[in-house]
């Protein structure tokens, strides 16, 4: 019950510093990310885990400071997602903090490029109570999934999608939900119907086709699709790109959530992926006087002035929603 009454005061704090164009706050977050590891197995080009590109420390969390931080979020947390960047179970202990969170009764997901998903693993993931795991898929052949899904082999990602599909049979388990995504790129995007296909005949409940995010996007990329309606931009007469979205002065992930690096670090949203915007950190200061505190409300507060001038805001796709049901 408590955890409604937080939803309803976050909606209604948004819509009030909404009309009022400044940062009216009365509640606390009710999604969360949190990152299980900077590490990753693949070296998919437009990531920073993939290229090991980070400018800031990298690493696992420690078990006892993520359940100390869960400790202080349980109250009001609804969702938690186990990813920002990385491959969530590279860490040796992660089904273990998904078993925490669902035992405070909090909502877990996580995404994975399924290349750990042995038979174990997946009767370790239906004990610990995931509630919803994402698949990513982006080829239907090795030839194209390997395109973007570098160092990565589509058949043990198959492979471990039919595992967790066994192992959820054999314990009779409803959860987690399965999810396929595919992330729509150039050389990919005459797939989707196959991918369609391929969704179905393996018994997953749900496809998700993803919009790809592209760092240099301005003078294009050979991963924007041919079809706009794949893409999160558009090109324009002078052969120039830009983002489709209309980027208003205004958020709701400020409201909504935030996201917590493996280190305790506090940053605004998942755009913000080396932590160029620290608005606290869990080492020094409680999750609460971070998210309540001046610093917080002051990056709030420049999103009803300019915040296309925010770097992180600038290549979000917020409002552009792509995908498909099966």
């Amino acid at each position: 019950m408590l955890k409604i009454y937080n939803l309803m005061r976050c909606t209604i704090s948004y819509h009030l510093s909404r009309l009022c164009r400044k940062t009216i706050f009365t509640s606390m977050p009710i999604s969360l990310s949190i990152e299980p590891t900077t590490a990753c197995n693949l070296r998919c080009p437009e990531c920073p885990s993939g290229l090991r590109s980070f400018s800031r420390p990298t690493g696992n969390i420690k078990v006892d400071f993520y359940k100390k931080t869960i400790d202080e979020i349980k109250s009001f947390a609804i969702q938690l997602n186990f990813y920002f960047q990385g491959e969530p179970f590279i860490h040796p202990h992660f089904c273990e903090m998904v078993k925490y969170a669902h035992d405070n009764n909090i909502y877990t997901m996580t995404s994975t490029n399924a290349h750990f998903l042995s038979p174990k693993q997946c009767q370790e993931i239906i004990k610990s109570g995931l509630d919803e795991l994402i698949i990513s898929v982006d080829g239907t052949t090795q030839e194209t999934y390997e395109l973007y899904r570098r160092e990565g082999d589509l058949n043990k990602v198959l492979e471990g999608a039919r595992n967790i599909i066994e192992a959820k049979k054999i314990a009779k388990s409803k959860t987690p939900y399965l999810v396929f995504q595919f992330l729509v790129v150039k050389h990919n995007e005459h797939q989707i119907q196959e991918i369609q296909n391929m969704t179905k005949q393996n018994g997953i409940d749900e496809l998700r086709l993803k919009t790809a995010q592209i760092y240099n996007f301005e003078n294009g990329s050979n991963f924007i699709p041919e079809q706009e309606i794949y893409s999160r931009y558009k090109k324009r007469e002078d052969g120039k790109y830009e983002i489709k979205s209309n980027l208003q002065n205004e958020c709701w992930r400020m409201w909504q959530g935030c996201v917590i690096t493996w280190d305790g670090r506090v940053v605004p949203c998942c755009f913000d992926k080396d932590a160029s915007f620290v608005l606290g950190e869990l080492s020094k200061n409680s999750f609460r006087s971070i998210w309540k505190g001046e610093k917080y409300d002051s990056f709030r507060d420049q999103l009803f002035i300019s915040r296309s001038k925010i770097d992180i805001c600038q290549n979000c796709t917020e409002g552009i929603k792509v995908f498909s049901d099966v």
